[in-house]
């Protein structure tokens, strides 16, 4: 494949990603800082750290296969898509929020250099975890959002 069908290729990928975003209303969310940890009230663990580090691993590589090797995610703030990837799935931010869904932050280095911190969510399903919705957290290391636990429940603020 040559490098001028490659790049038709992404950006008609992005373009895809786009019209689905439009359509699914994926976007990140905009809000003013951290993560959830795991509360001091813990329901029955049906999923480990390790299984949450695989899902949110899979979902990544398997989304980046299918967009020529980049992660992408519409940012409704720079109102455009980004071109990301993966430089690390934080392993200490693996928590679950609420019976049956489960958190996971990442980050992602996109093609300008700059640095997106992106949290996901996942479900617990039969056939294991599915990622139910990515929210970009953070910016070149500027929060858009936080987090706040009461009683035992992490919610965004």
């Amino acid at each position: 494949m040559n490098s001028k069908t490659r790049v038709l290729t992404w950006m008609l990928g992005m373009v895809a990603l786009l019209i689905f975003s439009l359509a699914t209303g994926a976007f990140a969310q905009e809000h003013p800082a951290e993560h959830p940890k795991e509360g001091a009230k813990k329901a029955a663990v049906t999923a480990t750290k390790e299984m949450m580090a695989e899902a949110i691993e899979g979902y990544i590589k398997k989304d980046a296969a299918l967009k020529g090797g980049y992660f992408t995610v519409y940012d409704a703030q720079a109102k455009a898509p980004l071109a990301l990837k993966l430089d690390k799935v934080h392993q200490d931010k693996l928590a679950k929020v609420s019976d049956g869904l489960y958190f996971a932050c990442s980050d992602f280095k996109a093609t300008d250099g700059k640095m997106y911190d992106l949290d996901f969510f996942m479900t617990g399903t039969d056939s294991g975890l599915e990622v139910s919705e990515v929210m970009i957290h953070k910016e070149a290391g500027a929060p858009r959002y936080g987090w706040v636990e009461k009683d035992g429940v992490w919610t965004r603020k």
